[in-house]
């Protein structure tokens, strides 16, 4: 696994952990608002309040399963990068190598038209 593939995982778990708060901030806001209306009572907001738990429970088994399966892959790239680095560590050396060579001559191409 190269350093621009562990970059990108690191954008995509941060990208992803984004969505499940944002995720969990409306299935909180919902509760809230299945609160209000069984509060306000009625048979109309009671098939309404059913129908939205249900939709609302339904979510929350998705986005579990969807945790877990985000949680698998984080762990299963990072063993994989770890494997990598073990097997191939002159390699990864190398890359690294590599890598900061260009960021810098890139930061001193930048620095210089300054």
């Amino acid at each position: 696994m190269s350093i621009h593939t562990k970059t990108n995982t690191d954008t995509n778990e941060t990208s992803k952990n984004q969505l499940i708060s944002e995720f969990n901030a409306v299935v909180s806001e919902t509760e809230q608002l299945l609160h209000s209306v069984a509060a306000a009572g009625g048979e109309k907001a009671g098939a309404l309040r059913a129908g939205v738990e249900q939709n609302l429970m339904i979510a929350k088994e998705r986005l579990h399963k969807l945790q877990q399966a985000l949680s698998a892959q984080t762990r299963a790239a990072a063993k994989a990068t770890d494997e990598y680095v073990h097997d191939n560590p002159w390699k990864a050396i190398g890359i690294v190598a590599g890598v900061s060579a260009v960021i810098g001559v890139v930061a001193g191409l930048i620095l210089k038209r300054r």
